[in-house]
């Protein structure tokens, strides 16, 4: 009962896009973050999505990654911790 409410819940919340790479610790770090506090996101692989890599440049203006778009109100995030991203996963109302 309890994975079916974080479902729905999930299902019900805005994505996340999240730009990264399997090779990137900062990346693995926030996914798991992510993940733990149940929020659904969009994943985009920079090393196998066309355009992804220059999608991540273009809302950051930074070649730094993970970079966190939230599609609620447009904000986004580049390589934050998890305490960031619980901050504004609760800001948003989605934790």
């Amino acid at each position: 009962m309890y994975e079916l409410a974080i479902a729905v819940r999930c299902l019900a919340s805005p994505p996340f896009d999240f730009y990264g790479a399997d090779w990137c610790g900062d990346c693995r770090r926030a996914k798991a973050a992510l993940d733990r506090f149940g929020v659904a996101y969009n994943l985009h692989d920079i090393e196998h999505e066309d355009g992804a890599a220059e999608k991540a440049i273009a809302i950051s203006g930074q070649q730094h990654i993970p970079v966190i778009r939230f599609a609620a109100d447009g904000s986004w995030l580049v390589e934050p911790s998890a305490t960031q991203l619980q901050a504004k996963c609760k800001e948003l109302g989605l934790i």
